[in-house]
């Protein structure tokens, strides 16, 4: 069967669109992480939500997971060379936020980020 996007955003919104996909991979784009270690960056998402979204995007091949051989298992992930072709689109997604954030902080209210540096994503 014939998949038919009317728009070409529509296919990029079918990989990493949602809440945490971009967050993931933002993460993702300083270096290989553990799940263990994604999970404690992103306080605010469940383990589940965690795990299904990567299993997500290893099913797009955005992402690889590694498995070590040793007791306990270790589980890597990092990003695919496709993976890191999403640079451009997350660190214009940061700076259209950053510009948000401002104004609406302009506009008296109460909102603030944390972490201003979007520079390092997806270093390659």
């Amino acid at each position: 069967m014939e998949k038919i996007y009317h728009m070409g955003v529509e296919a990029t919104l079918e990989v990493i669109g949602g809440k945490w996909k971009p967050i993931i991979l933002c993460k993702l784009g300083y270096g290989p992480m553990r799940s263990s270690k994604l999970k404690r960056e992103m306080p605010n998402t469940t383990q589940k939500m965690l795990t299904q979204q990567l299993r997500e995007l290893e099913r797009d091949n955005i992402i690889n997971r590694k498995v070590f051989n040793q007791v306990p298992p270790k589980v890597e992930y990092s990003l695919t060379e496709e993976g890191k072709t999403l640079r451009d689109v997350l660190i214009a997604m940061s700076v259209w936020g950053e510009k948000r954030i401002k104004q609406r902080q302009v506009l008296g209210e109460n909102v603030r980020l944390v972490n201003e540096e979007h520079d390092g994503f997806l270093e390659m």
